[in-house]
């Protein structure tokens, strides 16, 4: 926009000179003015308001374009036998286009040009011939048709440079993106992995530090996962911990934070819980594994139940402190028989 006005203000200098100069009307000039310079703050109004949002071309730089054209054509009329130097601000002003227009509409873009000019000097040699020759304003035509095209060739030329240079931001995006999924989450669940996982549980002890607030900590294991691999193999053991982990976060609640330790090792963090109401949801989760069935190849579902060990995070304690206490609570839960929580 900045450009756009420090280019009508040359252009708008260069005509007032003319008419200083007894070469354009004045009056005609003035006029010009007002037009061309009321187009440029009806735009920028335009955008500034938000009134342009509503369009695809948020910029309005194809309307913003053939304004300029209109413009420019009408200074073509009025410069006399300066006019040739507006063919100049017609390059710059395509050149605009190179950068937001798409190449078809900078084509008809163009087309548009060659009318508006067409039709100007034709008028022009009709209504006065001997001020703007016939022959004159047929080579002007002709280098408008040669020039414009070939502004608009090397157009579609950056265009596609442009939208190639999109394509690999986009790429460079979601390679971003999966790295930075790769580096927080288990490939193979999907859930949260045990180096992010420790950065949460730090997150939140220093959270409850500054609030007085508490936490629960839960140790989950697979009772027999290592069995279970080894006899049905490890393909099946890997569908089996996707369908655990898909069906625990169907259970847990927004708030939990689940993620995978290692093998059929779980850890499950509840913000802002008294241990009563974690040992509720812990339960609904066990439950939720004990009815889980995984098909396997051979027309046959694999089971797995769930053993856990729940502790209420204490103030003056570390998170290691209360993860190793967790462990020890899976532990006495393993001992007592498995697929039941024990709430240390």
């Amino acid at each position: 926009m900045l450009l756009a006005v420090g280019l009508m203000l040359a252009c708008v200098a260069c005509l007032w000179v003319l008419a200083l100069r007894g070469i354009a009307s004045q009056s005609a000039v003035a006029w010009w003015t007002v037009f061309a310079v009321g187009g440029l703050v009806a735009a920028f109004v335009a955008i500034r308001s938000g009134f342009s949002q509503r369009y695809t071309d948020r910029s309005l730089a194809v309307p913003q374009m053939a304004y300029a054209i209109t413009c420019a054509a009408a200074a073509y009329a009025l410069a006399g036998p300066a006019r040739a130097g507006v063919f100049l601000t017609l390059s710059v002003i395509l050149m605009f286009g190179m950068f937001s227009a798409p190449p078809r509409q900078l084509m008809r873009v163009v087309l548009y040009a060659l009318l508006v000019f067409g039709v100007v000097m034709a008028m022009l040699v009709e209504n006065d011939p001997v001020r703007f020759p016939p022959a004159v304003e047929a080579v002007h035509f002709i280098m408008l048709a040669t020039m414009l095209p070939a502004l608009s060739a090397l157009a579609a030329r950056l265009g596609t440079l442009r939208e190639r240079a999109r394509e690999q931001r986009r790429e460079l995006a979601r390679a971003f993106e999966r790295i930075s999924e790769l580096a927080t989450h288990d490939e193979l669940t999907g859930l949260i992995n045990r180096r992010h996982m420790q950065e949460l549980m730090d997150q939140e002890h220093q959270r409850c530090v500054r609030s007085g607030r508490t936490f629960c900590l839960a140790a989950l294991d697979l009772d027999h996962f290592k069995r279970l691999n080894e006899v049905h193999g490890r393909p099946a053991g890997d569908d089996l911990l996707r369908g655990v982990a898909a069906a625990a976060l169907a259970t847990i609640r927004i708030s939990d934070i689940l993620a995978r330790q290692s093998g059929g090792t779980l850890v499950l963090m509840q913000s802002d819980t008294r241990a009563a109401t974690a040992r509720t949801g812990i339960e609904r989760l066990r439950e939720r594994i004990e009815r889980l069935r995984v098909p396997l190849a051979e027309n046959m579902d694999m089971q797995v139940t769930l053993s856990a060990g729940l502790v209420e995070h204490r103030a003056g304690e570390t998170v290691e402190q209360t993860l190793e206490r967790a462990d020890r609570a899976l532990a006495e839960a393993k001992a007592q028989g498995r697929n039941r929580v024990v709430l240390a």
